[in-house]
């Protein structure tokens, strides 16, 4: 089972996803009551990767912080107006062990979902969670060693950093699990890369993960690299990811790894193994709307762009829909998902939803579908399922201005696609809040002796034109705000 060159993933929250089954069936839904029509519709939008988050093991430790931290309290109420306790089930990144939960049908539940998918050519993604575990991960007590332990004096004067934990030998400081930019995440304990006895455990967890699915998405995997880990905790270590990568892949050599990366770290984990990266950066300049930042990140290597992981929306950031202006949204989308790379979508995406669900709960708010957005997403899901633009070859264009001193020029993003030298399209948007006038130089010298046909993939305009706007940049174009085209372009006999 192959993927394409550039694939489609469908990140769904499973927690709420049985919740929502489990109340259609009137009791507790596993995975073996996801539907088979469910799969085929998901084969049917055109995606080739389902990521499913949140079914690893998780403690009462955890449980029991998500259910008394005020301010995440004060989130769940602005989100479920009926909060209930059992709406809280502890965040999904407090891992206690690497078996499926459970009440979600356990390892043999996942894995006859993983072949169901595998009958349909769709692939698995689960999540590794590699710089810390829950606090009643067993380690804590068999091997504290593993974990970043402090002293009284920093304890006192970083209690949102700190914690007594009680061992058998007595009380001891452990670190929360942090990044360097805020303070610790208390429902986690930061596991200590300076120890190689715990490299070895956390490579045979991503081996017995590894044999339950076709790739895993690596949670803030930039905070192992060496130089972080040092800035952070002042404690030297050993490279971690090539290594584990490396040893995961001997024993499957189709595995994928996608992190979860951002302060320009990209680059660096890509050389060290990883398929695809998250790609911040881009959804940053796009939530800015600011054209000329987006289009000069495309400027970067090809083989950075193939591994970038595109996204308007995932657990962590804010709904796209109550992000982008529905004109914006859609703009922002044919940048994002006709660029090279992996295009991530996120369960609600389709639909418009606006309120984001926090990784500590099960269950999300009734939204209205925005049957617009749905409109939409469904055109486009359609489009990039053409192998135009799954295994094509992308190109960043050049634009020009439409006269000497129209500034409108820097407003413009513009793609060519090819596929096997004989298909063609072009993308164009005006990413900007005002008409914007400008030439495109076209690359399509397969199309030179013969009149050229522009039809829109996403919109229903046709056009004709002679070939000599292949010979200079004569292809003229006024675009509304935060317009678009995607043009299928070829040859008329």
């Amino acid at each position: 089972m192959t993927s394409p060159l550039y694939p489609t993933l469908y990140q769904v929250n499973t927690r709420v996803l049985l919740q929502n089954l489990s109340r259609s069936l009137d009791r507790p839904a596993t995975l073996d009551d996801i539907p088979d029509w469910m799969l085929d519709a998901w084969v049917g939008v055109g995606f080739d990767w389902i990521y499913c988050l949140g079914v690893w093991q998780s403690g009462t430790a955890a449980l029991q912080v998500s259910r008394s931290n005020p301010i995440w309290l004060e989130e769940y109420h602005q989100l479920l107006s009926d909060l209930q306790d059992e709406d809280i089930c502890g965040s999904c990144f407090a891992v206690i062990d690497y078996t499926v939960q459970t009440g979600m049908g356990g390892n043999e539940a996942m894995e006859r979902l993983r072949d169901r998918l595998h009958q349909r050519g769709l692939k698995l993604m689960l999540d590794f969670v590699p710089n810390h575990t829950a606090p009643d991960h067993p380690w804590v007590q068999a091997h504290p060693d593993f974990y970043v332990q402090g002293t009284e004096e920093q304890l006192a004067r970083e209690p949102q950093n700190y914690c007594r934990v009680a061992l058998a030998s007595g009380e001891q400081v452990f670190a929360y699990g942090r990044d360097p930019y805020f303070p610790g995440w208390r429902d986690t304990l930061q596991l200590n890369y300076g120890n190689p006895n715990l490299q070895v455990a956390q490579l045979d967890e991503l081996l017995e993960i590894a044999h339950l699915c076709d790739g895993v998405r690596c949670d803030m995997a930039m905070l192992i690299l060496p130089e972080i880990f040092q800035q952070t905790w002042g404690i030297s270590i050993e490279p971690f990811w090539e290594e584990a990568i490396g040893k995961v892949r001997s024993s499957n050599s189709s595995f994928v790894f996608m992190a979860e990366v951002y302060w320009d770290l990209e680059w660096t984990l890509q050389q060290q193994g990883f398929d695809y990266t998250y790609d911040k950066r881009l959804y940053d300049h796009l939530r800015d709307q600011q054209a000329r930042p987006v289009r000069e990140h495309f400027w970067a290597n090809l083989d950075y762009q193939q591994k970038s992981a595109r996204f308007l929306e995932n657990h962590d950031e804010p709904r796209a829909a109550a992000t982008f202006p529905p004109n914006i949204h859609e703009a922002a989308a044919i940048v994002s998902f006709f660029s090279p790379g992996l295009r991530f979508f996120h369960q609600g995406q389709r639909e418009g939803y606006q309120k984001r669900i926090s990784v500590h709960l099960n269950r999300g708010p009734q939204e209205p579908i925005d049957g617009r957005l749905k409109e939409f997403y469904d055109r486009l899901f359609n489009t990039l399922k053409d192998p135009l633009f799954r295994e094509g070859t992308w190109q960043l264009l050049e634009c020009h201005p439409a006269w000497e001193g129209n500034w409108t020029v820097d407003c413009a993003i513009a793609f060519s696609w090819t596929h096997q030298t004989i298909r063609n399209a072009l993308v164009v948007v005006n990413y900007a809040p005002n008409q914007s006038q400008f030439y495109v130089s076209l690359p399509f010298s397969n199309l030179e002796g013969s009149m050229i046909h522009f039809k829109d993939l996403m919109q229903d305009y046709r056009y004709n034109y002679s070939d000599n706007i292949l010979h200079q940049p004569r292809l003229y174009l006024d675009l509304p705000p935060w317009s678009y085209h995607v043009f299928e372009v070829s040859r008329i006999a």
